[in-house]
């Protein structure tokens, strides 16, 4: 490829804040949740990259002919790769989209296709919009776009506080986990932390469960705390863990937990994966799977007597999206109190609203 921006180039980060800002000097977008995506096009040679610069193409084949036949004939745009099912957003579908068998992607391909959102410009023929203010560059890209049709979509945009911050309450329902701020005049600045991502976030009240050594910390230091909910059966379920401990908290917790690890699995509700992590390897909860790049996720089962208040920013599907975040101990909270129905449930909204 020969144009004024060439691969690989990192996307431009955003760093989080608690709300919205109210100045009149930025540009809200929704927060999208899929996959980064840089897309190249120069003439008919397509590159789809990844956050971390590595090529998607082979993975959302779907897009290349879309993509070729709608964007101008050289050009750069940042954008997010989504899978949108049954009126929200679909992670875990979009997930399983990174598949090493070729049969496979094509299937999937059919079966969940993609879609691509697109947000920002990085150049144009023989323009490089790296150095234009935001509010220019969103000029230019709703004028390319004005006429795109799925699977590529433009995101929406909007200068008013009130506005943004009705999507923030309104669209989480469909799976966006939030609201990005950029402001009006910034450059696109590769791998730099300049605009701005307001997400949600929840208290919960968990079930520690067991617990994972830090890897540089093995039998001293806890690395992160499982993490359960009874279902409406009564079943605990694994819903993900909280980790991100200085170093002295990991130890002081190592000390806090050891009690709790005698007898640990005379009746522990997990008793039968760790029984099967025994015998055959498999690593219950948080089997290995290609996500885990081969992390030691052996864990250490503790009696589920303990329960923890953790912030989570939203659910994917019955599990926590992302690493919750330790708040407190709840001495004060019998641990059968930990079920789903204390969270809170949002009713999606329509895509289309977004997807115009």
């Amino acid at each position: 490829m020969q144009l004024p921006v060439n691969p690989p180039i990192l996307p431009m980060l955003a760093k989080r804040v608690g709300e919205l800002p109210v100045a009149s000097t930025w540009i809200f977008e929704p927060k999208w949740d899929g996959f980064r995506a840089l897309v190249f096009r120069d003439a008919d040679e397509i590159l789809i990259q990844s956050r971390d610069a590595k090529p998607l193409n082979r993975y959302f084949p779907e897009l290349l002919e879309p993509l070729r036949s709608q964007l101008p004939a050289r050009c750069v745009f940042d954008g997010e790769i989504v899978v949108a099912r049954d009126g929200a957003l679909d992670f875990d579908a979009l997930q399983l989209r990174i598949h090493p068998a070729e049969s496979r992607v094509n299937l999937l391909s059919q079966e969940t296709p993609s879609s691509i959102v697109l947000f920002d410009i990085l150049s144009e023929g023989e323009r490089d919009l790296r150095t234009f203010p935001f509010q220019e560059r969103r000029r230019i890209l709703e004028s390319l776009l004005s006429s795109a049709v799925p699977p590529i979509h433009l995101t929406p945009a909007t200068s008013e506080f009130t506005v943004a911050a009705d999507w923030f309450r309104r669209f989480e329902g469909a799976g966006l986990d939030g609201v990005i701020a950029k402001p009006i005049a910034g450059t696109y600045e590769p791998n730099k932390r300049v605009m701005l991502k307001i997400k949600h976030e929840r208290d919960c009240d968990c079930v520690v469960a067991g617990f994972r050594w830090h890897k540089k910390g093995e039998g001293a230091a806890v690395g992160s705390l499982l993490l359960g909910l009874f279902d409406q059966s009564g079943a605990l379920q694994h819903v993900g863990v909280c980790s991100s401990f200085t170093d002295k908290k990991r130890i002081e917790l190592a000390d806090y937990l050891a009690p709790y690890r005698q007898d640990a699995l005379v009746d522990h509700p997990w008793k039968e994966w760790a029984v099967q992590e025994l015998a055959n390897g498999r690593r219950i909860p948080g089997a290995q799977s290609r996500w885990s790049h081969g992390k030691d996720l052996s864990w250490q089962p503790l009696r589920p007597e303990l329960v923890v208040q953790v912030a989570y920013d939203h659910m994917q599907g019955s599990r926590f999206r992302h690493i919750a975040q330790f708040r407190r101990w709840r001495t004060d909270k019998k641990p059968s109190d930990c079920t789903y129905a204390q969270l809170e449930v949002v009713p999606p909204h329509e895509l289309e609203t977004i997807f115009k």
